[in-house]
């Protein structure tokens, strides 16, 4: 008798609401993936608007030319936001700054985001003005450069700096003349400082670089006073127009004081009669003190700025027996002579090159 065998028939039902193992995977991910998305964004949120309220009172310097991404570090730094990359991120999605005013921003630690772009975008309590004074100028084109800031006067600041309400520790007894005693440098200047504020800031700076030049307490050639020295050094800037002629031109001014030699250097003549960029032999003949062509010695007072190098270099001259220079190319560069033939074979060649 032969079995009989029923077909197969499709497997049983599993039990219903029960996930397959793939399933179990793919949704528990998805879990682990909302959790730490939400952590996440609590994170965010918390960069975002810190906790705590705000903190101390901070002011930040923002100066001209700085990057947003500048200013971000800047905020971080001082504890004004949690992080600057987020804050960056932050000004992109919510069309934040492009740039940022310079100035003083008064803010506090630990600020929501929001206020802080609120305050750039309102701009700086207090302004920054750039001021930059160059080696070489005399006092009279250092107050044309404050004239051209917004609200400053150029007459005010020269009467600031002819008044004798400002002194520098190295201006001698009596003396109201400032010429070489403001240093040359770049300043960020407040809307707050007037005129004799700037000139306090310059002769201020002046007198610190002497200090750690050594003006005061090194030996200075000569026996020059330190203010000598200063008057001397204002004439090393006004000649020199490559770095390392400074020593050298120093080294010539050096030797003829010590040989009691006229020091004949055009820049004084030009300081005598003023507003030209050549001397002429008719003016070597100007009556005036500061022509060092007809009066022994140096002039009464600086004809420029000097810059940290001129007042070094004047202090520590080269050794050299150099009397004489003469300009020898168009850079600028000079060439030096100990004796008389020596300098009129280099005056012939600056001749020939038509430098002289």
């Amino acid at each position: 008798m032969t079995d009989v065998v029923d077909p197969p028939g499709p497997p049983p039902d599993r039990p219903k609401g029960r996930l397959t193992r793939r399933g179990r995977i793919f949704f528990g991910t998805l879990g682990v993936l909302l959790i730490i998305g939400l952590g996440a964004g609590v994170w965010l949120l918390k960069q975002i608007n810190p906790s705590g309220g705000p903190g101390e009172k901070v002011a930040v310097d923002i100066l001209p030319g700085t990057s947003v991404a500048g200013v971000a570090t800047r905020l971080e730094d001082e504890g004004v936001i949690t992080s600057a990359r987020i804050f960056r991120l932050y000004l992109k999605a919510t069309g934040g700054a492009n740039s940022v005013q310079a100035g003083e921003y008064e803010l506090s630690e630990n600020l929501p985001m929001g206020d802080v772009r609120a305050a750039l975008r309102r701009g700086p309590s207090i302004k920054f003005q750039r001021l930059t004074v160059p080696e070489a100028l005399t006092l009279e084109k250092i107050a044309d450069r404050v004239g051209e800031l917004p609200g400053r006067s150029r007459d005010k600041f020269l009467a600031a700096a002819r008044s004798g309400e400002v002194r520098s520790k190295y201006q001698p007894p009596g003396s109201t003349n400032l010429e070489g005693l403001l240093f040359p440098d770049t300043y960020m200047l407040t809307d707050k400082e007037d005129e004799t504020a700037i000139v306090r800031r310059l002769v201020s700076r002046f007198d610190q670089v002497a200090d750690e030049v050594g003006i005061a307490t090194a030996d200075r050639p000569n026996g020059l006073s330190a203010y000598q020295l200063i008057v001397a050094a204002s004439l090393v800037e006004s000649e020199a127009k490559v770095h390392e002629d400074r020593t050298l031109i120093a080294s010539v001014i050096s030797n003829r004081l010590e040989k009691g030699m006229k020091l004949q250097i055009d820049a004084t003549v030009l300081y005598a009669i003023g507003h030209k960029d050549r001397v002429l032999y008719k003016d070597l003949e100007v009556d005036s003190p500061y022509n060092t062509y007809r009066n022994d010695g140096l002039p009464p007072t600086p004809i420029s700025d000097s810059g940290r190098a001129s007042l070094e270099a004047m202090l520590r001259p080269a050794d050299t027996t150099y009397i004489y220079y003469v300009l020898a190319d168009k850079n600028g560069k000079h060439a030096f002579a100990t004796t008389a033939s020596e300098f009129e074979a280099l005056k012939a060649e600056a001749r020939r090159k038509g430098l002289i």
